[in-house]
Formats: structure tokens, sequence, C-alpha cells
């Protein structure tokens, strides 16, 4: 090993007095750093609950520019004065323990590398590292109790020496696409929920409600027959409200009345009709509601829903053609992971999230067969053939790439072609467009599963055929951050080689590049994502390719194609860094 790198890695060096870092004063680039550069503070030292850590690696990341775009009116940041209270973007950080306040040398050590999960809990109340917390865009800051005070006591995750410093902070990112494929949806009623029950005006069918009726603190009924009423007052043990008549117009209303606006957890629609009265009742799901359809009969007309609120507060949509109304919920009827063998498309997926997606498709063992990909980017779409076909070939699964964007490309009629008039078992959607989202829905086939991985805003509507939902068992999903438990599974799947976060990267750069390198991940400069090293200040903002070109003692460390890699990260850090 390199002498240097040795030093590195062992804190064998004299700490600066000066660290330098970029704070954000307000919305707009411009307001990040000071005059468009970066400023140096002192050298914090740390208190008895605090640490000291050394920040080696950060990946940028697009919900950043959110918050760039809205500063202190972000939703994670409360409505907060930058100019006075400054924050500091970069949630996707890799760290190194420096100093070890008193009270926690028993819990690090210096020397040790961490990663973060960034969605923090204080008290049940979302806060944020690189929003409500400053983030990573700094050379050394400290970690106190904003973190160690928090909900989960693990937020701060230890990372094995096996994993690099770029592979570390890239755990994040691929949490969030590992949370999309494990279940986040409330799949049973909610204990001690408000359930609504609507229907059927006139059935002669006998319902029943095996497993679940127990569970609301209330249930109100409506637009119900006899058997209806019965079966809810023999096995419900919570209050029930029999309200009667209750006509589309009138739903609003009630909703409100009965849930202070906060909406119904559980509704059941027995028998609907018209798409009209779906649309409207569906504006009436609960945060993590369900909505669950019981008919054999196609609505008349497409229904209209939320797509924000299914990405960012899970609401769920289930159904079932049965008569047996607790057969829509479940995990058998309601998977979360792609099918095995399928068929998967992924909308938009050639941007740097969308690759994700990709690879780890094609990783997957068993997986999805056939990966098929759009984007409207030729040379984006090119960048995933170099990274993508070999791990489809060894796996032996196929990579199809589709520019939807050229003439004559019908994906629609590509993806019937394909499946033999199957449709696609799954489709990951990573554009943010309310339209790619209707579309999505259209090369889906019987029990597929349609994921809504980037959000749009909540009120955001599409119009879609939800009869898919409880006549062919199509499940629509949508996940928004990770957790400490998806972040594991990701370095668990890291060190054990079923996963190469590094494969996700296509440009880097030092600390003082970091604006640079916003801007050119907002211009889409670059095919994957871009990772800052804050301790080589001075490394210049470039492609791997470029990268590769300049420097050839790190391109003989590159993989493949100039891919990225911890062997070639050492050389860098042994190449730019300064600290003598």
């Amino acid at each position: 090993m390199n002498e240097k790198f040795r030093r590195y890695i062992e804190l064998n060096y004299p700490l600066p007095e000066k660290v330098m870092g970029w704070n954000m004063y307000g919305a707009g680039l411009e307001n990040v750093g000071r005059n468009g550069k970066p400023e140096l503070f002192p050298m914090p030292e740390p208190g008895p609950d605090q640490i000291l850590v050394r920040v080696d690696a950060v990946g940028l990341c697009f919900s950043d520019v959110k918050l760039i775009k809205q500063g202190g009116q972000h939703p994670k940041l409360y409505n907060r004065n930058l100019s006075v209270e400054p924050t500091r973007l970069g949630h996707e950080a890799a760290f190194t323990v420096v100093k070890v306040g008193e009270n926690l040398q028993n819990r690090f050590k210096p020397g040790q590398k961490l990663a973060i999960q960034p969605d923090i809990y204080v008290n049940k109340v979302a806060t944020a590292y690189g929003y409500t917390i400053p983030g990573g865009l700094i050379q050394y800051h400290l970690i106190g109790k904003e973190i160690f005070d928090a909900d989960d006591p693990n937020y701060l995750i230890p990372v094995q020496n096996d994993l690099g410093y770029s592979e570390s902070a890239l755990t994040e990112p691929w949490a969030c696409v590992e949370a999309a494929y494990t279940q986040r949806r409330r799949l049973s009623p909610l204990a001690g929920g408000l359930m609504w029950i609507d229907g059927p005006l006139h059935s002669d069918k006998t319902f029943t409600f095996e497993k679940g009726l127990e569970k609301p603190a209330r249930i109100f009924l409506s637009n119900s027959t006899p058997q209806i009423l019965e079966l809810v007052h023999s096995q419900a043990q919570a209050e029930v409200v029999e309200v009667g008549a209750l006509n589309k117009d009138q739903i609003a209303d009630f909703a409100r009345e009965n849930t202070n606006g906060k909406g119904f957890d559980d509704i059941i629609l027995l028998e609907p009709k018209g798409a009209e009265l779906v649309s409207e009742v569906a504006k009436q799901i609960a945060f993590r509601g369900t909505l669950n359809i019981v008919s054999d009969e196609p609505l008349e007309g497409l229904t209209v829903i939320d797509a924000g609120r299914v990405h960012y507060h899970y609401t769920t949509y289930i159904g079932t053609t049965g008569t047996e109304i607790s057969a829509a919920y479940g995990e058998e009827r309601n998977r979360s992971e792609l099918m095995a063998d399928g068929l998967l498309v992924v909308v938009g997926g050639a941007g740097p999230m969308g690759q994700m997606h990709v690879q780890r498709a094609l990783e997957l063992v068993p997986g999805p067969k056939t990966v098929v990909v759009t984007d409207i980017n030729d040379e984006r779409l090119q960048a995933l053939r170099q990274t993508g076909d070999p791990i489809a070939k060894k796996n032996g699964k196929q990579l199809i790439l589709v520019n939807t964007n050229k003439e004559g490309v019908d994906l629609v009629e590509t993806i019937r072609e394909l499946s033999g008039g199957k449709m696609a078992d799954d489709v990951v959607v990573c554009v943010p467009n309310a339209k790619l989202m209707e579309n999505a829905a259209l090369i889906l086939g019987k029990n597929g599963m349609l994921t809504f991985f980037a959000g749009v805003p909540n009120g955001t509507t599409i119009q879609i055929d939800l009869n898919n939902i409880f006549l062919n068992n199509m499940q629509i999903t949508g996940t928004s951050g990770s957790t400490v438990f998806d972040q594991k599974t990701v370095m668990s799947k890291s060190v054990s080689g079923a996963l190469s976060p590094n494969l996700s990267v296509a440009a880097i750069g030092g600390l003082k590049q970091a604006v640079a390198g916003m801007n050119a991940m907002m211009a889409g400069t670059f095919t994957g994502k871009i990772i800052i090293y804050p301790q080589l200040e001075d490394l210049p903002l470039l492609s791997l390719g470029e990268v590769a070109q300049n420097y050839p003692k790190v391109a003989e460390k590159m993989g493949p194609d100039h891919t990225w890699n911890q062997e070639a990260e050492k050389v860098l850090i042994e190449e730019f860094w300064k600290n003598e």
C-alpha cells in the first residue's frame, strides 16, 4: 500500500486549522457558498456527545434540485430562513470518524468508516441530513444529538472495509432503489382506523369478510344491502355507523365531517358502477390508506387518481372479483419484488437513478428475463449498453434499449410483440411526468406491477383503467426515500458481490467543483452519478473517460470501459490528497 494512502486511512496526519465547505443561504445555486466559491470555517472540536467526522465522498442527487429551487420553502425545511440559519447539501455521504467525545467512546472509534441514512425522524417528525441537518459538502463536521437522539439509534451505519468511499456514499441512493421493491403498502385493514364500506346498491350476492373486519375503531356503511349490514354488525368489534343513501356529490362533505379532513384508512367499494364515483372516492383515502374494489364487472370509463399520493403517501389500490372481501389484501396477491423470469420495462431508465433500477434487475437472480429500457437520449442509452450488456450476458438475460423519441416507435406495440401479447410483468417509471405514468399502465399485463419511482407533486392526477386492479390483479405502487434496513441490505449485497454500486458513477470531482457538479447534474452532462471527494479539493470535474485520459495511474486500476472501483479510488487519493 502506498504510504500516502496508508496515512490517509490511518488518520496519521495533522488536521487543518480551517475546513472548506459549501453552506446554502437561500434558493438557487447562486446562494450556495459565497460569490460562487466555498467558504473556510474553523476546524470544530467535538463535545462529550459529539463525534468529528471526515467527509470522504458525497454523491450528487436529483432530489437536491428541489431544495436548490425552493430553498427554505422546501417541505423538509419548514419555512426556515436560510440567510440566518443556513444548511448544506449532500445527503449521500461517506465518513471516517476522526475524534470521539467522551460519552461516545464505547460506540465509535477513530478510523471507523460510516455511511448515513438521511431520512431521520425525531419524535416521529421528519428531519433529514442534507436538508434540516447540514449535509456532507464540507471536509469535516460534527455529528451529535441531532442524530444520536433521533427515533432510530442506527442512522449512522458502520461500513466494512470491503467497501470504498464512493460505493459507501452510493448505498443511500441504492437503498432508495432497493426500497422500491420492499413492501411499503399496508395490506390489511388498519387496527384502530376508520373504515368506510359503500354498496352494493342492488345485489343478491352474499359477501363475506373472513379476516380484518374486527380491526377498525369505527365503520361507516353507505348504500348497503341488508346482507352487508348484517355481516358488519355481526363481526365488527367497533362502532358501526349506518349512513344510508350517499351519492357522488355528497362524498366530499361526508368524508370531511367524519375524518376531520384526513380521509378514511380503509375504503371498500362493493360493485361500483362508474369511474366518476371511484374517482371521487379515491380523493378520500388517508395517508397510507387503502381502496379495495370488489366487483366482477368493469367500471364505465377511466378513473382519476392522485399519482403523487401513490408515491409520497403510499395510497394503495387493491381489489378482487370474488365475494370474499378480505381476499384482496395480503402479500400473496400484492407482491413488491420484480417477477421472476418476467418482462420488465424501465421508463426513463437511462438516467442516473434509472440505470440503478436496470442494473439491479440484471443482477437479480432469478429476476426478470427481459429488461426493456426507454429513454429519449441515445448517448445515455449507449452508456447504459456498455455497463448493462456484460451483466445481462453473465446472467442469461436480454437487455433491450428503446428511444421513444424516434419516429415510428410505438412502445405498446413493441412490448406486445416482445411478450407474445401478454404485455409487461413490471413497469418502473423513473421520470416525474404524469403523462408517462398514464401511458405506462397501458403496457402492463395481467398480474403486473406498476411502480412510480419518480415522484410528482401531490395533487398531480392521472387517468387510469382501474378495472385492471380488481379484474386482472394489477398493482400500483410508489416509494419515497429509504430506511436503515434498506441501506444495510444494499451494503450486504455490495460486500457479497451481488451488487456493484460503483457502476453507477459517471464523473468525479473535488470539493471546489461541487456547484459545477450540481450544474452538470441539472443539465444532464454526465450519464450517471457524480461523486464529489471533499478531501481532494483541487480535483477537476471529469467524466471517467477523461479521468482515464489524464491520469494513467488511475486508469490502470479502473474496470472495463473506464468503470469506477475501489482500487482506482485509492490511487486517485494518492494523486490528489495534499495533506502532508
